[in-house]
């Protein structure tokens, strides 16, 4: 299997002048983490790191320390995830039929879940890791601040990564949304946007995304359970 990793994000939110996925956890960048869950995932044989040049430099170190330079491949990343992502699909190598998503943020991903999106995206044409909503949501008028209406939450999953396609349909969904304008958060809009299935994957409660220090510092925890 295939697998991109979108690492071009800033670390504004973190309250750091650098990018979030050099940050330390428990001794270690925050994207080590991550490769070391793909490392070990038995299904991930190739993986993309995409990112900024002047990122390149922390990441062939981590890379490097980890063993991983034969099988990992830098690619530049666009202004936003969307075009970082289609950046990565355009550097997958012409074999790759299917491709794993993950971000590089997710760092508590287990080798376990990895391995159970490729499994799933053998038979079908998308899916994502998702875990039901244990809160209740409510909808907001934005210019109000008013409760508008409280979706079922029976129906509510919340989205994670990896999320999984088939490369040609991916690809093409991107185009499309960049000739229509399209502004999306995750790839899976991409898909439904284009009216195309997409299945959901049993995912991780511990599968958070660092963002903040308070992710940090749970991120932390976890893996010293771990």
């Amino acid at each position: 299997m295939y697998l991109l990793i979108p690492a071009a994000g800033s670390g504004r939110r973190m309250g750091s002048d650098r990018n979030k996925l050099l940050l330390p956890l428990l001794g270690e960048p925050v994207l080590a983490w991550t490769l070391k869950a793909a490392q070990q995932a038995s299904s991930i044989a190739w993986i993309g790191i995409v990112g900024q040049p002047y990122d390149w430099q922390d990441f062939k170190a981590i890379v490097s320390n980890l063993g991983l330079l034969d099988r990992v491949q830098f690619i530049q990343g666009g202004a936003t995830r969307q075009e970082s992502v289609y950046r990565g699909l355009q550097g997958l190598p012409e074999a790759a039929d299917r491709v794993l998503i993950h971000d590089g943020a997710r760092c508590l991903a287990t080798p376990a879940l990895f391995d159970r999106c490729a499994a799933a995206l053998q038979t079908c044409a998308g899916l994502i890791a998702a875990i039901p909503v244990k809160d209740t949501i409510k909808v907001v008028d934005a210019a109000t601040q008013i409760i508008a209406s409280t979706p079922d939450r029976s129906n509510l999953w919340a989205a994670q990564t990896p999320q999984g396609f088939e490369v040609a349909t991916l690809r093409q969904c991107h185009e499309i949304g960049i000739q229509q304008g399209w502004e999306v958060t995750d790839d899976a809009a991409l898909y439904e946007q284009c009216q195309l299935p997409v299945q959901i994957v049993p995912g991780e409660e511990t599968n958070l995304k660092v963002t903040t220090p308070v992710d940090l510092a749970i991120a932390e925890f976890i893996l010293k359970q771990r």
